[in-house]
């Protein structure tokens, strides 16, 4: 498979034809995420995307995924061409998704993502990581809530599945409040199809290690995660949202269908820290 670099895609993609039609990110400041930091962000041209394209002659994926970090920023012409030359080369796939940096989605309108979606676009992934502004900018994310708020509406308004992730812990035991309250007060907004979360890794290089490292953040643990992302969901006003917390990352693996399956999935999290002699005196306040 032509590809430069790691590649790095969802866990429900892991069966999918992985497409680079960008390489690396062109914000590529966030401090907690080394993903693409050595790769130099460009957007390749129609014949290498063609000619990646072309390469693939087996008739194996139902899926395709098209990459890395900011395939949205290609113009929605070539967009479709791509989707079209896929499903001509590929007529199996039946489900094609992307991932988009919520900055990414003001260079497309409401009529554009609504043509994406009836050319055979079904699903963006976004990483808005948080609702709060304060770790927002602490995070140098680039954007603001009630801005991300505004581009992830034009996607549910366009009928392509909205697929959201939140990393728990990245507010560290200072914002560990204001991240489950402010994450849930903006996914109650915009309703996301898919809600995943998953728990703070540190990647030796990047300034939030740094800072880890320098006692300017402290993380929680895992009974402190845990807590925290009960309080979100607790606060949580969706319907029909699918809900998966099932990331190598996270301490305890969770499933259901918000605000359906609540009560159970805070049973499920009551049972993992009711048994643990440390639950912080904030979270007792509550």
């Amino acid at each position: 498979m032509p590809y430069e670099g790691a590649i790095f895609r969802p866990p429900s993609e892991a069966n999918s034809l992985i497409l680079q039609v960008t390489v690396g990110c062109s914000h590529n400041k966030c401090t907690f995420c080394s993903m693409y930091k050595e790769k130099s962000f460009r957007m390749k041209s129609k014949e290498e995307i063609f000619a990646d394209i072309d390469t693939y002659t087996n008739d194996f994926y139902t899926k395709a995924f098209l990459a890395d970090g900011d395939a949205m920023l290609l113009s929605t012409d070539l967009l479709i061409e791509i989707i079209r030359r896929v499903k001509s080369k590929m007529p199996k796939i039946k489900r094609i998704g992307i991932y988009a940096h919520a900055n990414n989605l003001k260079t497309k309108s409401v009529e554009e993502l609504k043509l994406l979606h009836s050319e055979g676009l079904n699903i963006i992934y976004v990483g808005i990581e948080s609702g709060s502004d304060k770790i927002l900018e602490k995070i140098n994310k680039g954007i603001t809530s009630s801005e991300m708020e505004k581009q992830l509406m034009k996607v549910s308004e366009s009928g392509i599945k909205l697929s959201i992730m939140i990393i728990s812990g990245l507010g560290g035991k200072e914002l560990t409040h204001e991240h489950a309250i402010e994450s849930a007060k903006l996914l109650s907004k915009v309703k996301p199809k898919f809600l995943s979360l998953l728990t703070l890794m540190l990647d030796e290089g990047t300034q939030f290690y740094n800072d880890v490292k320098e006692n300017k953040i402290e993380l929680l643990n895992p009974e402190e995660i845990l807590l925290e992302t009960k309080l979100m969901i607790e606060n949580l006003e969706l319907k029909n949202t699918i809900f998966r917390v099932n990331h190598a990352s996270n301490y305890l693996s969770l499933e259901g269908v918000l605000n359906k399956d609540r009560e159970r999935i805070l049973e499920e999290i009551d049972t993992a820290v009711k048994d643990k002699d440390y639950i912080p005196e904030y979270f007792r306040r509550l």
